[in-house]
Formats: C-alpha cells, sequence, structure tokens
C-alpha cells in the first residue's frame, strides 16, 4: 500500500502530466474549437482502460468513465510506437460518442510491458456528413452525419498508415486542418510518455503501478464517504429536449436510489431512441461517462481535494434500456448527443435535488449551441470551415450564490472564442457580444445572464449550422420559490422589414448584409426573489443586467432616480406572499404536462416495446397525436386508454 506522503505527491505528478499534455494540444491545435474553445481532451489510463489522470484546467475534463477496455482489448496485439485512431460509437462500445470526437490511443510501454495508455480527443470541426460541420439535429442515422473509422492503427511500430490517414482526411471538408490537430495529439501522447517515463525512472515501476491502483481506490474512498452522508432513498426527476420528431419533447427520466454508499441510476421511462441525432451510445456501461458528470461534479464540489480519476464513479451503477434515447439501437443518428448529456445532468441535479435541498444548485441554461460557417473563399476558391462561437448562457443560482453570467456549469470547459480571432479567420463581422438583459430567473440568489451575440455576414452563399439550441419552449428551471430563466431565440435580420424568428437552426442560407442574433437563456432563480438584498437589484439595474420595470415586478423593488426608493419598496415586499415552491417549471412545461403526466408519458414507452423498433418513433407521435386531438374535443385520457390507442392507429396505417 502506497504511503500517503507519497500518495499525494504521485496524485499531483499524474495531474500535472495530463495538464501538459492538453496545454500541448491547446497550444498547437489548428481549429478555432481545440486551440480557443479548447473542445479536446488528454487522459491516463490503466492497462485495463480505467482514467487515473485527466485534466481540470485546460479541455473536456467530464471523461471519467470513458469505457476504454473494450477498445484496448480489441487491438489485442499492441506493438510499441503504435497509434489507434477512431471516432465510432458503436464499434468502440460508447468510448466515442459522435463521429467529430476523433481519439487516438497509444500504449505507453516500460521494459517491453504497457504500463499505460494515452488517450486524447479533439472535436474536429468537420469530419463530413451532409452539413458543414457534421453535426444536424435532423439526421436520422448515422451515416449521414460523415466518415465512421472503427479502432485502427494509424501507426503500426512507428510507421504511419498512409492509406488509413488519406481515407479520414480525404472525407472531410478541412484535412489540412485536421490533419494539423492530429498532430497536436500525437505531440501530446508523446509528452505524456516522455513524463510517465521519468516518473518510472525516479521512483521504480513497482511504485508507480501501485500508486496508480491506490490514487484509484483513494478517490473511491472519499466519494463512498460524501454518499454515505446523502440520505437513503429514490429521488425521481425528468426532464425535455425539445422539437424532437413530430415537435413532441423528448423525454428524459432518472430514478436515483440512494442505498448507503451506492448510486444506481434508472433511465426506465426515458423516451425510446429517436429519428434524430439526438440519442447517445453508452451500451449501458456502468457509470458511462455521458451519465455521470453531474455527480462527479457534485462530488469534487463537495470535496476538492478528490484525485480527479474514475476512482470517482466505481459505486455508480446504471441500467438504460436497449433502444432508448441513451441507449440506442445501431445505427441511430448521434451528433447531436451533447444536448443529450446536458440535459441529463439537468436531470439528475434535479434528482440529488430532492435528496440535498439545500446544496444544489437550479438550472442552467441547458444548451451549448455550437455556431458554424461554411464558405467559399471569393479569392482562392477554397472552402472554409469554422466555428464562430460556442453559445451558452447563465448557470443556475445556487443555494448561497448568484448563478455565472454567460456559462453553464455543464459546459464550463467551453471557452468563448475572441471577436477578433473569429474575425480574422471567417468573413463576418460581430456587431454585439454581451450579456443578456432581463434573461436571469429571479430568486433570492438570481440566475445567470444570457448570452446577446449578432452576426453580420459579409461573404456571399454563406451556410451557418447552429447545432444544440435547446430551451427555445420549455424555461430553465427555478428552486425554492425563484424564478425560471428566460428561453433562448434566434433572430435573422433584426430590427429590419425582413426581421424572422429562426428557432432552433439547423442548416440556414446566408448573403452579405444579413445578420442572425442569438439570445441565450438565463438560469433559474433560487429562493424567494423578494428576499433578495435591494442593494443587489439595484446593482444589477445599474450594469445593465436587469431593467427597472422588472426590479419592481420580479423584485420588488422600486427605483427612485439613481437609487432605492424605500418606502414603496416596503409597501411592495410587505404586501407579498413568501414563495418557497421546490421546483418552478414555467407555464410551457405545466400546460404539456396538464395532459402528459409522467404516468401517461410511461404508459406510451410501456406501449411502444411491444412493437418493432422501426415503428417506434412513429407510433409515439401518432399516438401523442390522437391523444391531444381528444382531449381537445373533451375526451378523458388516462394511461390505460393508450395500449388501444396505439394499437387502433398501426391497424388503421395497414402495418403487420
Amino acid at each position: 500500500m502506497t504511503d500517503k506522503v507519497f500518495l499525494e505527491i504521485f496524485k499531483n505528478r499524474v495531474q500535472a502530466i495530463v495538464e501538459e499534455m492538453a496545454n500541448v494540444v491547446l497550444r498547437t491545435g489548428f481549429t478555432a474549437f481545440v486551440k480557443e474553445t479548447g473542445d479536446f481532451g488528454t487522459y491516463l489510463l490503466t492497462p485495463a482502460g480505467e482514467t487515473f489522470g485527466s485534466p481540470l484546467d485546460t479541455g473536456y475534463n467530464l471523461s471519467l468513465g470513458i469505457p476504454a477496455g473494450e477498445t484496448i482489448e480489441a487491438i489485442g496485439d499492441w506493438k510499441e510506437g503504435d497509434i489507434v485512431i477512431t471516432n465510432d460509437p458503436y464499434a468502440t462500445g460508447g468510448m466515442a460518442t459522435h463521429l467529430p470526437d476523433v481519439h487516438l490511443i497509444k500504449p505507453f510501454f516500460h521494459q517491453g510491458k504497457i504500463v499505460a495508455f494515452g488517450m486524447c480527443f479533439v472535436h474536429s470541426s468537420d469530419v463530413g456528413g451532409k452539413v458543414p460541420g457534421s453535426v444536424s439535429p435532423t439526421s436520422y442515422d448515422i451515416h449521414m452525419e460523415g466518415i465512421r473509422i472503427a479502432p485502427v492503427k494509424l501507426y503500426d511500430q512507428g510507421v504511419l498508415n498512409e492509406q488509413v490517414l488519406r481515407l479520414f482526411l480525404d472525407n472531410s471538408r478541412i484535412p489540412d486542418q485536421n490533419w494539423g490537430d492530429l498532430k497536436a495529439l500525437m505531440a501530446a501522447l508523446h509528452r505524456g510518455e516522455l513524463r510517465l517515463q521519468e516518473l518510472i525512472v525516479r521512483y521504480g515501476l513497482d511504485k508507480v503501478e501501485q500508486g496508480i491502483v491506490d490514487l484509484l481506490q483513494y478517490s473511491e474512498l472519499k466519494v463512498r464517504a460524501i454518499i454515505r452522508d446523502i440520505p437513503d432513498g429514490s429521488y425521481d426527476f425528468w426532464d425535455y429536449l425539445e422539437d424532437g420528431p413530430g415537435g413532441y419533447p423528448i423525454r428524459l427520466r432518472c430514478r436515483m436510489d440512494i442505498a448507503g454508499e451506492e448510486i444506481f441510476l434508472d433511465f426506465d421511462g426515458s423516451d425510446p431512441q429517436v429519428r434524430a441525432s439526438f440519442n447517445i451510445v453508452t451500451a449501458n456501461k456502468q457509470g458511462h461517462y455521458m451519465l455521470v458528470p453531474a455527480l462527479i461534479r457534485y462530488f469534487r464540489t463537495v470535496d476538492p481535494t478528490i484525485p480527479w480519476n474514475s476512482g470517482m464513479i466505481r459505486m455508480v451503477r446504471n441500467d438504460a434500456p436497449p433502444a432508448t434515447i441513451l441507449n440506442p439501437e445501431p445505427m441511430a443518428a448521434v451528433g447531436a448527443r451533447a444536448a443529450t448529456f446536458i440535459r441529463v445532468m439537468d436531470v439528475l441535479t434535479g434528482a440529488m435535488s430532492k435528496a440535498q435541498a439545500d446544496k444544489l444548485p437550479a438550472a442552467g441554461a441547458g444548451q451549448a449551441c455550437i455556431v458554424m460557417l461554411a464558405i467559399t473563399d471569393p479569392v482562392t476558391g477554397r472552402k472554409k470551415v469554422g466555428v464562430i462561437q460556442p453559445i451558452c448562457g447563465g448557470s443556475g443560482a445556487r443555494p448561497m450564490k448568484d448563478g455565472i453570467d454567460g456559462m453553464d456549469f455543464a459546459v464550463g470547459h467551453l471557452r468563448n472564442i475572441p471577436a477578433e480571432a473569429v474575425e480574422a479567420e471567417m468573413p463576418i463581422l460581430i456587431e454585439r457580444y454581451g450579456l443578456r438583459q432581463d434573461s436571469a430567473g429571479a430568486g433570492k440568489y438570481r440566475g445567470g445572464s444570457g448570452i446577446d451575440l449578432k452576426v453580420k455576414i459579409l461573404s456571399p452563399d454563406t451556410i451557418m449550422t447552429a447545432r444544440n439550441m435547446e430551451r427555445m419552449q420549455f424555461q430553465p428551471w427555478g428552486r425554492l420559490g425563484g424564478g425560471v430563466g428566460q428561453v433562448g431565440a434566434a433572430i435573422q435580420n433584426a430590427g429590419t422589414a425582413e426581421e424572422r424568428s429562426l428557432g432552433r437552426i439547423d442548416e440556414l442560407l446566408l448573403h452579405p448584409g444579413d445578420t442572425v442574433t442569438f439570445l441565450s437563456q438565463g438560469g433559474g432563480g433560487y429562493g424567494d426573489p423578494f428576499l433578495r438584498d435591494p442593494q443587489e437589484v439595484l446593482e444589477d439595474v445599474r450594469s445593465g443586467l436587469l431593467t427597472e420595470d422588472a426590479a419592481e415586478t420580479l423584485y420588488g423593488v422600486a427605483l427612485a432616480g439613481q437609487g432605492i426608493d424605500e418606502s414603496a419598496t416596503a409597501i411592495l415586499r410587505n404586501n407579498h406572499q413568501e414563495n418557497m415552491e421546490d421546483f418552478s417549471f414555467g407555464s410551457k412545461r405545466e400546460q404539456f404536462e396538464q395532459l402528459w403526466s409522467d404516468e401517461m408519458q410511461r404508459a406510451v414507452g410501456q406501449a411502444l416495446r411491444q412493437y418493432p423498433l422501426a415503428l417506434r418513433d412513429y407510433l409515439k407521435r401518432r399516438t401523442m397525436d390522437k391523444a391531444e386531438a381528444l382531449a381537445q374535443q373533451g375526451v378523458q385520457i388516462a394511461p390505460d386508454d393508450i395500449v388501444k390507442l396505439m394499437k387502433d392507429i398501426k391497424c388503421q396505417t395497414g402495418m403487420h
């Protein structure tokens, strides 16, 4: 067993290695999404594929629980100098989760023995597919989303496989940039290998191998202690993605069971896999990294000294039923899976809030909208594809503090791209980029404010895509009397005669002079807004985050000139009845659930299971259409009626 002093030293050295690897990628990557936004990851894995080192400060830090073991075993015959490339979710058993995430894996040998694996990925700005950027919400199978690469050696004992490389690059709109990003990943792997060898030389192989084992166990023990303090019980929560096939929301549901030192996540009641790109390939791997981010962030918030590794999720079990949105059958589309895993984080945060009411925040913006442009350079004739900005929104208010403006906890690893860098790479003008007024959910602690971004196009036949736009209808929920945040919006040519609301953008053709304005969501509030310090309300008005009308209506604070009207404020607040409602969901969701209660939605899901997978998405839409039409006629629809409704629809359409 490693002594405590060495284990602390070893923990810091491992963390330094993965952070250095991440900085190599950040400094040498080619695409803006890598060198500016930081959508990449660098990791150290055990020979069995468990993550024992993951960066916290740079890049994507939510890959604890990444199931790399299946891919490592599939290669089998690893040799020194090998580097494997892959991006296929199905061939890797959920290690990759959509095609733009191109992974490289390299074995780290010492005296002929594999001591560890280095793994890294980069989110490529394009890997082919039907739209620039490769991710479209309306893709309905994975073949529409770009080139798929099952695990294969890009380098075999140090020798480049030119055919594999050409196959990948020739199917991309940005081959030179992709090759540059791959070189950045390889540089990171080489750096990680060098640093691990230095550790072995310094401390000896046996001590390093034992240190890896003990570091994972140390994280596990510290997390188990946290779970013991959570009241045992079952806690249900659900939330939605919007505008799924047929226009109906896509539900994600979880029952979180806490028992002693164990957590079980039961996702029964989540919707079937959809004919759209919101599916997540988890293969129901236990503690899958797309299912547990809300938990690992909670654990490390409670105890910031926990080593950041997969020991943190060894006590987490899950059941994501087959052929559902969290465990789809091949070859479902998966490109926009980020929208889904963000909502999974909201669902688990809501469930944990029922167990620990005073420790979890309200809902944040709930989106990571990645705005991309594709143009043909009028001078060179070359195609350019680039990210304009990751548009997030405000985080949810916390039990003791306001939410963070402009950035949701769920996607805190994404960095914004400076306007100057965007304008230097693409023919656009950023006309406005700031915080959105009156967007934050009101509360004793208010939610974080959303973003207001206006982009002007300077080149003809520009294609814009904007994936993962969510919370356009259902507002970010508030907690314990806190109000909901504002929904998002996208507007073309705002303030002109050609102004039009765009809703969720898939693929948009734009020309010189066109503008697109993005208004992202504010986070939900926490606590009754009338308990907020009036001076803090005044400061929000002075900073432009809140209008005077909203200050009076939402917070009961009347302003006069540059200050507070104390007497008017006292009258407003004395007439207020304190609100301590557990969750505030907003009128749109409440209206939807008047018919589609938990029982009704579970009845639809249960009924669909008796039909072939190819019919389920269609039957769900038609059954919900029929039920809503009957409800509008005054007919009472109960859960027991769903089976017959669905059977009648199948018979009427002549399906056998």
